[in-house]
C-alpha cells in the first residue's frame, strides 16, 4: 500500500494495491447469489470482539464489560443504512489498518484464481477460508464506515471505504468502547433493510451466537436469536440443522462436518465438549498455524482459543470444551501450567484417537477423511512419541501393489514369508515414484513399497522406525535386501564388465558421487541415484534446500543396470580405451532428473548431450 495524506486535519487515505483492488471487486461481483452471508460475517467479528473484551476484562478492570452488552442490528430504511454495534474489545487506529486489511495479507492472488474458477454455489465457501468475511460488507453497500474505540481508551478512529481501491482514516467519537459498522445499502439490496429478512438471517447463520443479538424495530430492541450454549443440551434436544449452523459459526467454514463429537464428562473431571472434524480441506490449511484453535470456555464464558486442547497434529478439529474445574481469571500463562488443563487435553485427544479408530472402520469415508487430513495427522509420527503408533496404526499410504489407500496392518497380511522389513519410497508425487526406477527390482520380485509423497514422510519413518515388529526400511538409502528374495529369470542375461567400467566412471566423476557400483534393484532403467548407507536419503536433502536450511554435504551413490544397453556400451568404451568423461557426467545428470532434480550445471549438460549426439550422427554419416 501507498499512503497519501489528504488536507482535511487528522484524515488519511490509503490506497490498496491494483491486485487488493481487483480481489474487492471479485468479492462484490462474484458472490453475488448468496449477498446474505455479510451479516453472518459482521455478526460472527462483533461476537469475537465481545468475547475478547470479557477475557481482557479479567486481568483489565478498565476494559470491563457492560453488563448488557449485545451486538445490535439497527436498520434504517430511511437514510438506508445499516448499523451493526458490539460493544466489545474496539480497536486502534493501528488495528483498523490492520485487521480491516486482511485481504492484502498472503494468499490474495490465489484467493482470485479460486474465486474466478468457482461454481457460484461454492463461492460463499471461499469468504470463510480466506478470512476476507468484512469486505462481504461491499455485496450489499456502497460505501462502509467503521467506528471504533478501543477499550481502555478515549480515543475513536473512522475507518471508511467505497470498496474501490482505497479507504479514509480520520479521528472520530464513540460514547463508549466497541465498534458500529454502518453499511450504505445499494439500491438492488432493499431487503437488507427489512428487519424481518434480517431476523431470518440471524437465525440461519448466528443462533447459537452466546451474546445476544437484538433487531431494531418499530423503536423496539427484538432478540434475533436464540444464545444457547449448544454444548450443554443433550444429543436428542439438537438437530442435525442446529450442529450444522454451529460448526459453520466455530469454523468459518460453509460445508458439513465429516464427523461430530459430542459427549460430557463427569467424575473426577467435568466437562462438555462439541468438536467437529471438516468436511473439506480449507484452502491453505497447511500454511496457517500449526497450534490447535478449539475454544476454551469456563462455565459458558468464552477464555480462550489458544489453550491448545488437542496437539498440533490434531489441529483440524474444530469446536468448544467447557469445563467448570478452571477459575474465570485465570490467566493465559497460569492455564497452560494447569494440571486441569492437561487432564482436558489427554480426555479430549483420547477421545478424537477412538473416533477415528471406529471411523477408519469404513474405509470409503475415511479415505475422504485422509486426503483432507491424512499429512496433518502423520505430523504426530513424528512430533508426539506417546501417540507415535497409535498415529501409525490409523495411517493410510499409496503403495505400489494395490489401488487406492493402504495401512500398514494390510501392509504387513500382504508380506512375503522371508521379508522382515517395510519398505518405502519417499518423492513429491506417488504417480511419479510408482514409475520410479528404486522399485523396479521390488516389483519385479513381488515385493510391495509403500509410496510416500507428502513432505512430512521424509521425517517420520526414522522417528516411527518400526511398527508391529517390523522395521521400516527405505528402498533408496543403502544396499537393498532384493537377494533375499532370489534373483530374477532375466539376470541370466550377459552382465557387463563392471570391473573395467566402475573405476573408469569413478575416475570420470570424481568428487560427484560418493561411490559407484553395480546393483540388482533395476530391471528396464540402466541408473540410479541413492543415498549412502546412513546418510539421509535424497528427498531429505531436497526438502530441507527447499527450505533454506541446509544438511551436511552428502554425495549421492550412482548404481548402474549391468545387463542394460548403456552399460554394455559404456563399457565397451572403457575397454577400447576411448574416453567417457562427457557421457559419466550425461549419465549422473539423468539420473538426476529421474530423482526430480535438475543437472548441477544445466548449460554443461546441455554442451555435454549435444556434443555426444552431434558425434553420434556424423559417425553415421
Amino acid at each position: 500500500m501507498t499512503d497519501t495524506t489528504q488536507p482535511k486535519m487528522g484524515s488519511e487515505t490509503r490506497e490498496f494495491s491494483a491486485e487488493v483492488g481487483r480481489l474487492l471487486d471479485l468479492v462484490v461481483h462474484s458472490l453475488y447469489s448468496e449477498r446474505e452471508i455479510f451479516l453472518r460475517e459482521l455478526v460472527a467479528n462483533a461476537a469475537d470482539a465481545t468475547d475478547r473484551r470479557r477475557f481482557e476484562a479479567l486481568t483489565d478492570g478498565a476494559r470491563a464489560l457492560p453488563e448488557d452488552a449485545k451486538i445490535r442490528i439497527n436498520p434504517d430504511k430511511d437514510a438506508r443504512l445499516l448499523t451493526i454495534s458490539d460493544d466489545g474489545t474496539g480497536m486502534t487506529r493501528d488495528e483498523l489498518v490492520s485487521n480491516l486489511g486482511t485481504i492484502a495479507r498472503s494468499g490474495t492472488r490465489a484467493f482470485g484464481k479460486q474465486l474466478e474458477n468457482a461454481k457460484p454455489e461454492d463461492r460463499p465457501s471461499l469468504i470463510g477460508q480466506f478470512g476476507v468475511g468484512f469486505y462481504a460488507a461491499f455485496m450489499v453497500a456502497d460505501k462502509v464506515d467503521v467506528v471504533s474505540r478501543r477499550a481502555g481508551s478515549d480515543e475513536a478512529w473512522r475507518w471508511t471505504s467505497d470498496g474501490k481501491g482505497s479507504y479514509t482514516l480520520e479521528p472520530a467519537t464513540r460514547d463508549k468502547p466497541g465498534t458500529d459498522i454502518t453499511l450504505h445499502i445499494k439500491e438492488d439490496a432493499d431487503e437488507f433493510l427489512d428487519s424481518w429478512r434480517l431476523q431470518a438471517i440471524i437465525r440461519k447463520w448466528s443462533d447459537n451466537i452466546a451474546w445476544p443479538v437484538t433487531i431494531l424495530r418499530e423503536g423496539k430492541e427484538e432478540a434475533a436469536n436464540e444464545g444457547t450454549a449448544l454444548w450443554l443440551k443433550p444429543k436428542n434436544d439438537i438437530t442435525e440443522d442446529q450442529l450444522n449452523e454451529f460448526y459453520r459459526h466455530v469454523s468459518h467454514n460453509f460445508d458439513t462436518p465429516w464427523d461430530t463429537l459430542h459427549w460430557r464428562a463427569e467424575g473426577t473431571l467435568e466437562f462438555a465438549a462439541l468438536l467437529f472434524i471438516p468436511g473439506s480441506r480449507p484452502f491453505e490449511f497447511a500454511e496457517q498455524t500449526r497450534e490447535s484453535r478449539i475454544r476454551l470456555h469456563v462455565r459458558r464464558m468464552f477464555i480462550t482459543d489458544e489453550a491448545n486442547i488437542v496437539p498440533s497434529w490434531l489441529r483440524f478439529v474444530q469446536g468448544v470444551v467447557d469445563t467448570e474445574d478452571l477459575p474465570l481469571n485465570v490467566s493465559r500463562e497460569m492455564l497452560q501450567a494447569t494440571p486441569v488443563l492437561a487432564r482436558i487435553r489427554k480426555a479430549v485427544t483420547g477421545k478424537v484417537m477412538g473416533e477415528l479408530k471406529t471411523r477408519a472402520k469404513d474405509a470409503e469415508s475415511y479415505a475422504t477423511f485422509w486426503e483432507n487430513f491424512g499429512p496433518v495427522l502423520k505430523e504426530g509420527m513424528w512430533d508426539d512419541a506417546a501417540h507415535r503408533t497409535e498415529v501409525a496404526g490409523l495411517s493410510r499410504f499409496r503403495s505400489s501393489a494395490v489401488e487406492g489407500l493402504t495401512s500398514f496392518d494390510d501392509y504387513i497380511s500382504r508380506m512375503k514369508p522371508e521379508q522382515d522389513a517395510i519398505y518405502y519410497l519417499t518423492g513429491d508425487n506417488a504417480e511419479t515414484l510408482a514409475a520410479s526406477p528404486q522399485i523396479e527390482g521390488f516389483k519385479a520380485r513381488g515385493v510391495e513399497v509403500l509410496l510416500l509423497s507428502d513432505a512430512v514422510d521424509s521425517f517420520w519413518p526414522d522417528r516411527l522406525s518400526s511398527y508391529e515388529g517390523k522395521t521400516l526400511r527405505n528402498v533408496a538409502q543403502g544396499h537393498n535386501d532384493l537377494e533375499k528374495f532370489g534373483a530374477l529369470a532375466e539376470s541370466d542375461a550377459e552382465k557387463a564388465d563392471m570391473d573395467t567400467l566402475v573405476p573408469a566412471l569413478k575416475t570420470a566423476l570424481g568428487e560427484s558421487v560418493s561411490d559407484v557400483r553395480a546393483t540388482d534393484r533395476l530391471v528396464n532403467s540402466a541408473m540410479v541415484l541413492t543415498a549412502p548407507e546412513g546418510g539421509p536419503d535424497l528427498q531429505l536433502q531436497k526438502l530441507m534446500q527447499r527450505s533454506g536450511q541446509s544438511l551436511p554435504p552428502v554425495t549421492p551413490v550412482l548404481e548402474l543396470n549391468p545387463v542394460h544397453p548403456l552399460v554394455h556400451h559404456l563399457a565397451d568404451k572403457v575397454k577400447a580405451g576411448e574416453q567417457v568423461d562427457d557421457l559419466a557426467h550425461i549419465l549422473l545428470d539423468v539420473a538426476s532428473i529421474q530423482n526430480g532434480e535438475p543437472p548441477k550445471d544445466v548449460n554443461a549438460f546441455s554442451r555435454r548431450l549435444m556434443d555426444y549426439l552431434s558425434g553420434s550422427a556424423s559417425k553415421k554419416d
